[in-house]
């Protein structure tokens, strides 16, 4: 698996730019605003679905979501850039394995929302109470993206050795 990441990385050049003075800066500050977006969005509508800023319009704060797609793919994209220069740091790392967890939970929980709670949603009135079962989804997507971020912080502190990893 590190050599097929490792060889993906050299034969498109992310390797090279990613080791120039600025690529891994570059890339960080890119992860961030993609961060921002992400959770400048999906935040921003679990904490109106949890009761935060009740004079807020749930259709309203759909609008960001496109927001929140782009700061998702432009961490997709630096993430695999990351990860894909450096695999031996981030493949055996339980901060990353457990972000990777993570992010799993947080996409099924999106679509569990979108299949059974969205319209709903939507169609609520600004003062009017959700279902338990929207803010359920709004609470496991806030702790979700709350691992997420706590994670990826704990990436560079948790390098091998391989010791690290309990179940590596």
């Amino acid at each position: 698996m590190i050599e097929l990441l490792s060889g993906f990385s050299s034969r498109t050049g992310i390797y090279d730019f990613m080791n120039s003075p600025w690529g891994w800066p570059t890339l960080e500050s890119i992860h961030f605003l993609g961060l921002c977006m992400l959770i400048g969005s999906v935040g921003v509508f679990d904490l109106r679905m949890l009761g935060v800023g009740q004079g807020i319009a749930y259709k309203d704060l759909h609008k960001l979501v496109k927001f929140g797609v782009v700061g998702y793919l432009l961490n997709v994209t630096t993430g695999t850039m990351f990860l894909t220069t450096s695999p031996d740091q981030y493949i055996y790392n339980p901060a990353f394995q457990t972000k990777m967890l993570f992010m799993l939970l947080a996409g099924l929980n999106m679509l569990w929302f979108y299949a059974t709670t969205s319209a709903q949603v939507k169609a609520t009135k600004a003062t009017a109470s959700l279902l338990n079962r929207a803010k359920i989804i709004a609470a496991v997507s806030l702790l979700c993206w709350s691992v997420i971020i706590i994670c990826g912080r704990l990436i560079t502190y948790f390098r091998p050795p391989y010791h690290w990893c309990f179940w590596c």
